[in-house]
C-alpha cells in the first residue's frame, strides 16, 4: 500500500488490490458520504447493447448475498441513511450518506451490493419495463427529441451517440446474463475509486475499506480497452416535425475532453454564452429581442469528445429569425475577442459556482472522486481555478475558432415553421 498527502486536504490511498481510497476529513458535521466509482460507463457497451449500465444501476440495489430488496431497503432507511447506485457515459457510481456513528454498516452493505449483486430475474424485469415506459414518454418531449437526434447525428457510430437508456430494441433484448457478465468484467478492485468526505480520520477510513474489500481479488482477464469509433466531423441539419407549441433549436459542436488544453477556455464560453440570467444568449435573445421562452449552453466535462451545445426554445413564426440570430450569437465568438468585462464577470460566475458546490460532504466526495476516475487526479480541484483564471480574450477566441465553426443543427417543432427555416439558412 503506498499513502500520498496531496497539496490539499486530501488523501490518497491505493491499496493492494489497487483500489484508489481518497479521505477528505472534515469534522465539521456528523455526516459521512462516500462515492464508489467503477470505470464502466455506458462508452463500454456494445451498440446492440445500449442502455445496459442503465439498467445495471437500476437493479444493483435490488438483491445481493442473502438480501432481498426490501431487506437491504429496511437496512438503509432504518438508520435514515441513503444508498443508491447511477450511471454516467463515463463512469458507474454507487453513492451513499449516513451519520458517522452508522458509517461502518451501510459502507459494509454498499460492499455486498458491489461486490455479490444478485440481479433478481423479477427485477430485472421490472427495471426493464419502466426504462421502456421512460424511453416512449421521451418521444413525446420535444427537447428531448432534438437532443437526441443532435448527438445520433454527431457522434454517428460512437457509444455517445445513444442515450442512456438505449432504444427500445436494445433494452428490450438486454437479460441478467448480460448484468452478470457486465459486473464480472468491470467490478473488480483495479477499475474502482472510493472517495469519502466527513467526519473520519485517514487512518479509521483505509482501516475499514481495508477490512471490507482487502480480500477482494482481482479477475485475472485483464479488461480489453474499449475500442471506440473516430468522430468525424460531418455537419448536418437533423428535423423533426411535431405539433409543438414551440421550436425547439439545437447548434452542436464537436469539443475536446476535459484533458485538451482547450478545455478551460470552452468551459468559460459556454457559461458566458448560456449560465443564467446574466448570460450572453438570455439577456440578447430573450430580454432584448424576445426571441426565447429558454436559451442556453452546455459543454459537459467527458472523457472523450464532448459536445459543445447551445439550444433555445421559440415561437414557431420566430424559427427561422431565432435559428439565425443564435448562429450569429455563436460566430461572434470566432470574430470578436471578449471585452475584459465580459471575461471577468464570466470567470468569476464559473469560479463562484463551483466553490459553492464544494459546500457538502457528499459534494467534496463527488468532485475528487470524478476528478480521480476521469484520469485528473485530485490536483484538478486546485489546477482547474489556474486553468480559468489563465484564459484570456485571446485564448478564448482561438479555441471558439478551433472548434465553433461548423455546428450541427437539430430543429424540432412545426413543419411550416421548421422547413422554412431550414430552407432559409
Amino acid at each position: 500500500m503506498t499513502i500520498s498527502p496531496q497539496k490539499s486536504h486530501v488523501h490518497r490511498t491505493v491499496l493492494s488490490n489497487g483500489i484508489v481510497v481518497l479521505v477528505t476529513e472534515n469534522p465539521v458535521a456528523d455526516i459521512i458520504a462516500a462515492r464508489v466509482f467503477i470505470r464502466a460507463g455506458s462508452f463500454c457497451e456494445q451498440p446492440e447493447k445500449a442502455g445496459l449500465s442503465h439498467l445495471l444501476s437500476a437493479v444493483m440495489t435490488k438483491g445481493c448475498d442473502g438480501l432481498s430488496s426490501m431487506e437491504i431497503a429496511e437496512a438503509v432507511e432504518s438508520v435514515g441513511a441513503s444508498l443508491s447506485a447511477d450511471s454516467t457515459s463515463d463512469y458507474f457510481l454507487v453513492s451513499l450518506k449516513t451519520v458517522t456513528a452508522d458509517f461502518a454498516e451501510i459502507l459494509a452493505l454498499a460492499g455486498r451490493i458491489l461486490r455479490f449483486p444478485t440481479f433478481p430475474e423479477l427485477e430485472v424485469e421490472l427495471e426493464r419495463r419502466l426504462a421502456l415506459q421512460d424511453i416512449r414518454s421521451q418521444k413525446e418531449q420535444p427537447f428531448s427529441i432534438a437532443f437526441e437526434q443532435l448527438r445520433l447525428a454527431m457522434y454517428q457510430n460512437h457509444p455517445y451517440a445513444m442515450s442512456a437508456l438505449g432504444d427500445e430494441a436494445t433494452m428490450s433484448s438486454l437479460t441478467r446474463a448480460d448484468l452478470v457478465e457486465f459486473h464480472k468484467t468491470y467490478f473488480r478492485p483495479d477499475n474502482i475509486v472510493i472517495s469519502i468526505a466527513g467526519r473520519i480520520t485517514l487512518d479509521n477510513a483505509v482501516a475499514l475499506i481495508e477490512e471490507i474489500f482487502g480480500d477482494w481479488k482481482n479477475d485475472a482477464r485483464q479488461i480489453i480497452p474499449t475500442q471506440l469509433p473516430e468522430v468525424k466531423l460531418a455537419p448536418q441539419q437533423v428535423l423533426k416535425h411535431q405539433n409543438t407549441q414551440q421550436s425547439i433549436l439545437m447548434l452542436g459542436y464537436l469539443a475536446p475532453s476535459v484533458h485538451s488544453s482547450d478545455y478551460a477556455a470552452l468551459k468559460l464560453l459556454s457559461s458566458y454564452l448560456g449560465n443564467g440570467l446574466s448570460s450572453r444568449l438570455f439577456v440578447e435573445l430573450r430580454e432584448k429581442r424576445g426571441l426565447a421562452y429558454e436559451v442556453s449552453a452546455l459543454y459537459p466535462t467527458r472523457l472523450f469528445t464532448a459536445a459543445f451545445v447551445v439550444y433555445m426554445g421559440t415561437a414557431p413564426e420566430n424559427t427561422k429569425t431565432a435559428l439565425t440570430e443564435l448562429q450569429r450569437e455563436v460566430n461572434l465568438l470566432t470574430t470578436e475577442p471578449l471585452e475584459e468585462t465580459a471575461l471577468q464577470a464570466a470567470k468569476n460566475k464559473i469560479l463562484g459556482q463551483y466553490a459553492l458546490g464544494k459546500q457538502t460532504n457528499a459534494q467534496l466526495a463527488q468532485i475528487y472522486g470524478w476528478y480521480e476516475i476521469l484520469g485528473l487526479g485530485v490536483e484538478f480541484d486546485s489546477n482547474f481555478h489556474n486553468l480559468i483564471t489563465a484564459v484570456t480574450s485571446e485564448s478564448a477566441m482561438a479555441a471558439a475558432c478551433n472548434y465553433l465553426r461548423e455546428p450541427y443543427v437539430s430543429l424540432v417543432g412545426q413543419k411550416e415553421a421548421i422547413d422554412n427555416a431550414f430552407n432559409k439558412c
